[in-house]
């Protein structure tokens, strides 16, 4: 058993302070480290039960609040209508290098953790999917799981579009790539082309396609499949273990 607590810590960006959700075992001890994307809703109860879950693993997991630059500190956006319509306003509304620099951010603050082993994953549900896809670039990210990931088969992140297929070259780790047949934002020739392009690279990875709708993972609403999520949960602790070991976790203290 791991207890896991929580706190906020308030990053430096290019465009402004993020502030970063922080969840981690109780424990004293030193964890690898996953930057953890949320849905277009930023930090919603899901999201903290999702990264409660990763933390209760083993991890240090950072949160970020990914449209920092455009709403107040602690916005949560809502399951509804309005909620979406904002979200993907947003989505488009900011800058890639400002979602680039925003992975650095987190990733730094990671390493510099006294408390952190250095060995750093990322992992991101939807448009989260999508950012730790590209967070995967960067050389030092060992391990990445991206759930339904929208919008790299289009290249439509941000202002003006995103080269995130183009980039896959500069992914070295490896890839966990799971995706729900019955998802509509990610149909059939979008899932394909992004195969194709991996294959292509010979890039390292696994693919999963699940019978699930989009947010099928998500435990909050009609879409969700408790039973797809417990299994595909697995997969991830088991890719995250082999790749990011696990840290000396002093279990007396939990």
């Amino acid at each position: 058993m791991i207890i896991v607590n929580d706190e906020y810590v308030t990053l430096d960006t290019l465009n402004g302070p993020m502030r970063t959700h922080i969840v981690r075992p109780a424990g004293t001890g030193r964890y690898p480290g996953i930057v953890f994307y949320s849905e277009i809703f930023q930090i919603t109860a899901p999201i903290r039960r999702t990264a409660a879950m990763l933390a209760g693993h083993g991890y240090i997991v950072a949160c970020p609040e990914i449209y920092h630059e455009f709403e107040p500190a602690g916005t949560i956006l809502a399951y509804d209508q309005a909620g979406s319509d904002r979200g993907n306003v947003l989505k488009t509304t900011k800058e890639l290098s400002s979602y680039d620099a925003d992975a650095r951010a987190a990733l730094d603050h990671l390493k510099s953790r006294a408390d952190c082993t250095g060995h750093l994953g990322a992992m991101g549900i939807c448009i989260g999917g999508h950012l730790a896809f590209r967070t995967a670039m960067n050389p030092d990210v060992l391990a990445t799981t991206c759930f339904y990931a929208t919008d790299i088969h289009k290249g439509s992140l941000s202002k003006g579009g995103d080269d995130s297929l183009e980039r896959a070259k500069d992914i070295q780790g490896e890839l966990l790539m799971i995706w729900g047949r019955q998802d509509p934002h990610i149909p059939l020739e979008g899932r394909v082309a992004i195969l194709a392009r991996l294959n292509e690279l010979q890039k390292k990875f696994s693919w999963h396609e699940v019978n699930g709708a989009h947010a099928f993972m998500r435990d909050e609403g009609i879409r969700y499949d408790p039973e797809l999520a417990y299994s595909l949960y697995g997969l991830v602790f088991d890719f995250f273990h082999r790749k990011l070991g696990e840290g000396n976790v002093d279990r007396s203290r939990n």
